[in-house]
């Protein structure tokens, strides 16, 4: 069984729109055994807004995103029919582990635009030490994902700019992947995965701008609601449909190596995803590409540059241990060039190093 190439297009039930949260507990009527795991800073910020009391079971993660932690809370919990995942991606990701380990039912409530991880029965995992680990598939996808776009409007623009980026990957990757596979390997699905990756490229180029904005004044407009849930939920259905084809290539593959540089530890995640999208680009030598992207980029705040994650020492010998781990042979770089090499990494790295601001 290969779990990683099941087909699971996302949550169970989407629901999307303002003041979705106040159903909350009709959607929890159904369950006779509720948990909350939740962040500190998460659960203040749903406080501020929710009217009522949650009065269940609360307990917090550790920041990790990690096995250990997952198992940790499982064991504190003891049991529970549905856990309630309160937070950013990093918690989201820490309840998948904790109700697979309950063998119970999940609910995510992002408190944070900023990624899939509220839609989709996939990880990131890391160590203890914050360090990437692999890619966790889980055998169930969340029970119901709840979207509050009125709530969602306390989302730092960081984060929100840092969701277009991770989002915006989708597209770029899994054109990477599948522009060398032979047509009688693009199955349904995949080819499915291809047109919804495009069209997520699309929503964002065209309305990324505006939500951007609108989110500053503290709007909920049309073009707001369409880049959140491009980002929480469309963005999940690339992976759901296309599998290993359509989750992770060089750009991801890029911002799991940084992990290794401490000093990006504090760099949202799709911001440095963003800047992977660009080494890979650079290493497949699309380079009028990354020179349409640039403008858009600068405009929302991307980074192009190592500097811009906090890397400040761009010598061969400080970055090998990040590109050394990029390109390893288990990781996702490979889907784009089995050969690929930190000797090639480094080079496109530099050429990005050499673009004008």
């Amino acid at each position: 069984m290969n779990i990683a190439s099941e087909v699971k297009p996302g949550a169970n039930r989407y629901v999307s729109g303002q003041g979705t949260l106040n159903n909350l507990e009709e959607y929890l009527a159904d369950f006779k055994n509720p948990v909350v795991v939740t962040g500190h800073k998460s659960f203040e910020a749903f406080s501020d807004y929710y009217d009522a009391e949650l009065n269940y079971p609360i307990f917090h993660y550790d920041e990790t995103a990690s096995y250990e932690d997952g198992e940790f809370l499982a064991k504190e919990i003891g049991q529970a029919d549905v856990v309630v995942g309160i937070g950013g991606g990093r918690l989201l990701d820490t309840a998948k582990m904790v109700a697979q380990n309950l063998d119970a039912e999940l609910i995510t409530v992002p408190t944070l635009i900023s990624n899939c991880a509220p839609f989709t029965p996939v990880a990131a995992v890391y160590h203890p030490d914050r360090s990437f680990r692999e890619i966790g598939y889980f055998r169930k996808a969340p029970y119901l994902t709840l979207v509050d776009t009125k709530f969602l409007l306390c989302t730092p623009v960081d984060y929100f700019v840092a969701g277009i980026g991770d989002t915006l990957a989708k597209w770029y990757e899994i054109d990477g992947i599948v522009r060398s596979l032979p047509e009688e390997k693009l199955s349904a699905y995949i080819t499915l995965g291809i047109a919804s990756a495009k069209v997520i490229r699309d929503l964002l180029m065209t309305n990324a701008q505006a939500a951007v904005n609108d989110l500053n004044k503290g709007e909920v407009t049309l073009a707001f609601e369409k880049i959140t849930d491009t980002i929480v939920a469309l963005a999940g259905e690339v992976g759901g449909f296309a599998g290993v084809y359509g989750r992770s290539a060089g750009a991801h593959a890029t911002h799991d190596g940084l992990s290794y540089l401490h000093e990006t530890h504090e760099m949202l995640h799709g911001k440095k995803v963003a800047y992977g999208i660009l080494v890979q680009l650079a290493h497949t030598e699309d380079y009028d590409i990354i020179e349409d992207l640039l403008p858009f980029y600068k405009q929302i705040g991307l980074p192009s540059k190592l500097a811009e994650v906090n890397v400040k020492d761009t010598s061969r010998d400080y970055l090998d241990e990040f590109m050394n781990f990029s390109v390893g042979p288990n990781t996702t770089f490979r889907l784009v060039d089995d050969k690929i090499t930190a000797d090639d990494m480094y080079k496109a790295i530099r050429y990005l190093e050499g673009l004008e601001d």
